[in-house]
């Protein structure tokens, strides 16, 4: 039975580091009103963060050690915190009705787990999630590996848009056509709420760049002009093997919910290393990192692959295969409901039937023994993309009908138009798990529903 004032026994929190990048575990996180220079020479006001002018900081976890959080709303709103890909107890997971209650302004929520995985993951408001999310609620969280894997520099960058208009003041957050679609994109894309993100780094020093994707919509694709290095990590787990960085003939696909870890050499003193995308109209610079100080004189030779996390293989030939359909919702369904929010209409479905909202009582979509292995095949009958979220667990991409597939550890996965992905998992962290499309407007018109392991 979870209580409106539940609360844990929360010991060893340390205070929260100033500026950009932080230490866990903050004492206190709170979700306040908040403004920023977002356009040059305009303020936006109206903005949501953990801080009042700035946004949310890079929390730094530490692999095997208990991270402690008291999230405390000082909005009007309601909400919750959810710890994106982050495998933890279910009761620690931040969705609404699923696992706790919505915080009401003035409430607070205690969290508390350890990050059994290193990596990089983040973190973002389930309740009023389109409302929050589109006005600056979602910061970047590390879990920092046991033992040192040798960088000099460690960069996070937060790519995300913001609907604005000429006078910096926000404009609609979404519109019918776009959730009926791919999504509402908006106007100003920015890194770290900069429109043009300056970095440094050591000259010659091996640089961890790490990108996150905390988009409502938007699909980046992304690559590094000249820059040599790797690419280590996806969404959070290492790669068996380095892998090539993207180029602009082959960039990487980031869709909202992804992350990707570049390991880089920075060039000598005064060089660049530039962030791009492909965008509408031309390729769009996120961010740059110049090299400065004195050449360290650091190799490529030194990379090696980051220590693999420890997560359950699945047993294949033992495999339970469930099919999940992705697509329209039925003729004729109310939209959905709850304390939060709604955005007034339903448009998709999985299995057919739409998420009727936050406090529905509906059941599971599919059911699974503790220790099951399990295949989930996903059946995208849309003409849409839909990058999907399994909360409390990681699985494999095995099978695609489509194109060749990454097998990499994962918890969101791009599922394109009219595509059938298997997906493969353990079924080890026992709960109700929230699986759902991270384009929001999907999401909060239909596009979700739960796992429950018994």
């Amino acid at each position: 039975m979870i209580t409106r004032r539940h609360a844990l026994t929360v010991m060893g929190a340390a205070a929260l580091t100033p500026g950009f990048a932080a230490l866990a575990s903050p004492s206190t996180i709170r979700i306040q009103p908040a403004q920023a220079e977002l356009m040059p020479g305009k303020i936006t006001r109206g903005m949501v963060s953990t801080r009042p002018d700035a946004p949310p900081p890079v929390l730094r976890l530490r692999q095997g050690r208990t991270f402690t959080a008291r999230v405390e709303n000082a909005t009007p709103d309601y909400t919750t915190m959810h710890w994106h890909g982050m495998r933890l107890p279910n009761g620690m997971d931040g969705v609404p009705y699923l696992t706790q209650f919505p915080m009401a302004e003035g409430d607070a929520f205690d969290y508390a787990f350890t990050p059994p995985d290193a990596g990089t993951y983040w973190y973002h408001p389930h309740c009023m999630t389109m409302d929050q999310m589109a006005r600056g609620l979602t910061g970047i969280l590390i879990v920092e590996e046991a033992e040192d894997p040798g960088f000099d520099a460690d960069i996070a960058i937060n790519l995300r848009d913001f609907r604005l208009g000429g006078d910096g003041r926000f404009i609609d957050l979404w519109t019918a056509r776009g959730a009926a679609r791919a999504g509402t994109f908006g106007t100003v894309m920015t890194a770290n709420w900069q429109t043009d993100l300056a970095e440094t780094a050591p000259s010659g020093s091996l640089l961890r760049l790490r990108v996150a994707a905390t988009d409502t919509t938007r699909i980046y694709r992304l690559y590094l002009p000249g820059a040599r290095g790797a690419v280590i990590a996806l969404d959070g787990h290492p790669l068996p093997d380095l892998q090539p960085l993207p180029t602009e003939e082959a960039p990487l696909f980031l869709a909202p919910g992804q992350r990707a870890d570049f390991a880089l050499l920075m060039p000598d003193e005064g060089e660049t290393l530039d962030l791009m995308t492909h965008a509408p109209g031309a390729p769009r610079r996120l961010a740059r990192v110049t090299a400065n100080g004195d050449r360290m004189g650091r190799s490529l030779d030194a990379l090696k692959p980051l220590p693999p996390n420890p997560v359950p293989e699945p047993d294949l030939a033992q495999a339970r295969t469930e099919e999940l359909v992705f697509g329209w919702s039925p003729e004729g369904t109310a939209p959905n409901n709850g304390f939060c929010g709604t955005l007034g209409y339903t448009f998709w479905s999985i299995n057919r039937t739409p998420w009727p909202g936050d406090a529905s009582g509906a059941g599971p979509l599919v059911t699974l023994d503790r220790g099951q292995s399990t295949i989930l095949r996903l059946r995208n009958e849309s003409p849409n993309d839909h990058p999907i979220h399994l909360h409390g667990l990681a699985f494999r991409v095995i099978a695609s009908n489509r194109r060749p597939v990454s097998p990499h550890w994962t918890d969101t996965a791009l599922l394109l138009e009219k595509e059938v992905l298997d997906i493969a998992f353990v079924a080890d962290n026992p709960g109700d798990w929230a699986f759902h499309c991270h384009v929001i407007e999907h999401q909060k018109t239909g596009l979700a529903g739960y796992i429950r392991i018994t």
